[in-house]
């Protein structure tokens, strides 16, 4: 009988296990506060880049809520830190917190793979959690990770719990594009933007990670905490990515002549360097677009902004048609040369 194939989200270092959480002083102090004053909302969008500590947030005030469910109660506590030995984190770090259901992409067995989407059945779940009594008869709390993998038919069966929500409920919905997200969602949540952290928060983020997590050099760390635009989950993709490694070259480059581009480009030959690829690319869109702002300030950015633009639809259709990823970073970089001449 062929093993089950094990969800890749169930590490260590996986949000429902945090006790810490780095940064974030004014989403939490917002959420704390509208505890205490017992006017707490039943639906929360938790919005801002991938990476940046938004479920790490959710999971954390589900923590609080199940452990200290009275707004009373709560007015004794300065964050939503409780001790991780309280039967709540206990039950949330293991995913067995009857009062707790997560919503999110679903293990596709056959595929040996996470589902691209969060299906229906899934979400329709929240109808039947929300219609049960809570075990403690405190607070039953729902976390969507994240709503960016939501379809149409989804969205729709979250939004019908959404707009009857039942007594001492609430939603916490991790979303990376709010932009993207069903208007009627939306408008039925607070919204908590929340920003990337400073590289030293990122840092810190990343030496707090639990043994195993990551294995390199503290210079390969600091690299991809810089790289990471203030997202750890994102520099834990990037250390020991040879797409990161390739930026940093890129990086190295005070000019891009075409066997340089070439040159770089060289790593991304191969199928297997599908990941890569896409880290590459995204960094150098991010990196291209910061050099833009700097420009536009200085009044001089024109050029750095239409090879954004781009580029950046360069690397979609390169993507949409399967073209050839090393031609397509090559033509991306002496674009980028070329608006750098010009700006």
């Amino acid at each position: 009988m062929a093993e089950d194939f094990k969800d890749p989200r169930d590490v260590p270092w996986h949000p429902r296990r945090a006790s810490e959480l780095i940064g974030h002083k004014p989403a939490e102090a917002r959420l704390l506060q509208a505890h205490q004053a017992g006017k707490l909302h039943h639906a929360w969008l938790l919005s801002g880049p991938k990476g940046i500590g938004k479920a790490t947030l959710a999971y954390r005030f589900a923590k609080f809520l199940l452990q200290v469910p009275s707004a009373h109660g709560a007015r004794a506590h300065t964050t939503l830190h409780i001790a991780p030995e309280g039967h709540a984190f206990r039950q949330v770090a293991a995913a067995s917190h009857p009062d707790l259901l997560v919503i999110e992409r679903a293990v596709d067995q056959r595929a040996k793979r996470l589902k691209t989407e969060i299906a229906v059945d899934d979400a329709r779940d929240a109808q039947g959690f929300f219609s049960r009594t809570s075990g403690a008869g405190g607070w039953r709390v729902a976390i969507v990770d994240a709503a960016d993998d939501l379809n149409s038919e989804s969205a729709n069966a979250l939004l019908k719990v959404i707009e009857e929500p039942p007594k001492q409920s609430i939603f916490l919905i991790v979303c990376n594009q709010p932009g993207r997200l069903l208007r009627t969602i939306r408008s039925r949540c607070l919204h908590l933007p929340m920003d990337p952290l400073s590289t030293d928060e990122t840092l810190k983020v990343l030496r707090h990670l639990p043994a195993g997590a990551i294995e390199a050099e503290e210079a390969d760390v600091r690299a991809a905490a810089e790289m990471s635009r203030g997202s750890p989950g994102k520099a834990m993709d990037l250390i020991g990515s040879r797409g990161a490694a390739a930026f940093g070259e890129f990086l190295k480059r005070s000019k891009l002549s075409p066997a340089t581009a070439v040159e770089i480009a060289a790593a991304f030959s191969g199928r297997e360097t599908a990941e890569d690829y896409f880290i590459f690319c995204d960094l150098l869109v991010g990196w291209v677009a910061s050099q833009a702002r700097a420009a536009g300030l200085a009044g001089h950015g024109e050029a750095l902004a239409r090879a954004h633009d781009d580029i950046n639809a360069s690397l979609r259709q390169a993507d949409a048609l399967n073209l050839d990823r090393r031609q397509t970073v090559t033509d991306a970089l002496m674009r980028l040369e070329e608006a750098l001449k010009a700006s």
